[in-house]
């Protein structure tokens, strides 16, 4: 199984796996029928959740019923725990919610919780058939002031103005308004580490992690976030919760990145 995903997410072209993925990998879920991993985002429970990973295969990654990974899932919960939608008073699903790169798992979630509120739900993405926009995020072709909430999930590793990106992100969002913008960090790295001068896709890969990501971010992520304009609250959620529950929702220790106009 930790073979044929791994294949599949370094031949096949993105576009199509998004296709697919919702018919293919509920039937690899099979082989794992079990109580001992809950998603937190869809309440499927299997023995573990499935490998996944681009260089790394990593196990107990991915839902078999909604595909979400362990960032999503923590996420999920960081919401909950937060938000109206889960009995916090700290952020509202309301107004409209422009998602970035939206991930399969969270997009019904989000689109439900809108819907709920009155609000409006959009999603946006170069080419995925998923969006309802296509736009570079670097040069979006928005109204200032255009979206109460953003999210924006590991898209800004991939772009060659990151920085550019960020204040185009700050622009649409409403004064007042709030989002989510993780990336991957290493938080053992201080400062941000680019080099476009390494163009071989397999090298890229081998130090990138993924061919088509420009940088690695370091613990001054948060800081590109404010030099954008916006306010960044940073939260090691995973932390805080019980060992218990991190086992049975496998989740990743990532920060979550709160950002606020």
């Amino acid at each position: 199984m930790k073979r044929i995903i791994k294949w599949a997410l370094g031949h096949l072209p993105r576009t199509f796996m998004q296709r697919i993925a919702g018919a293919v990998v509920p039937v690899m879920g099979l082989f794992y029928i079990g109580r001992g991993r809950q998603c937190p985002v869809c309440g499927t429970r299997r023995r573990k959740f499935l490998p996944y990973g681009y260089v790394v295969s990593r196990e107990d990654a991915l839902c078999p019923s909604c595909l979400a990974l362990e960032r999503h899932r923590l996420l999920w919960l960081f919401l909950l725990d937060r938000s109206d939608a889960g009995g916090g008073m700290e952020l509202r699903f309301a107004g409209r919610m422009l998602h970035i790169a939206p991930e399969v798992c969270l997009r019904s979630r989000f689109e439900r919780l809108m819907k709920d509120a009155g609000g409006e739900y959009l999603t946006a993405d170069l080419c995925s058939p998923l969006a309802d926009l296509h736009f570079d995020v670097q040069s979006i072709p928005l109204p200032d002031d255009y979206a109460d909430i953003v999210v924006c999930n590991h898209l800004l590793e991939h772009v060659a103005d990151d920085r550019r990106a960020m204040r185009e992100l700050h622009r649409i969002m409403r004064p007042g308004g709030w989002g989510v913008m993780l990336s991957p960090v290493e938080l053992a790295r201080e400062r941000t580490f680019e080099d476009d001068s390494i163009t071989d896709p397999a090298e890229r890969t081998r130090i990138f992690g993924q061919y088509d990501h420009r940088r690695i971010y370091g613990r001054d992520y948060a800081d590109r976030l404010r030099e954008a304009g916006f306010t960044v609250e940073e939260y090691d959620f995973a932390a805080a919760l019980p060992p218990e529950r991190r086992r049975l929702y496998a989740l990743s220790d990532d920060r979550i990145y709160l950002v606020r106009k």
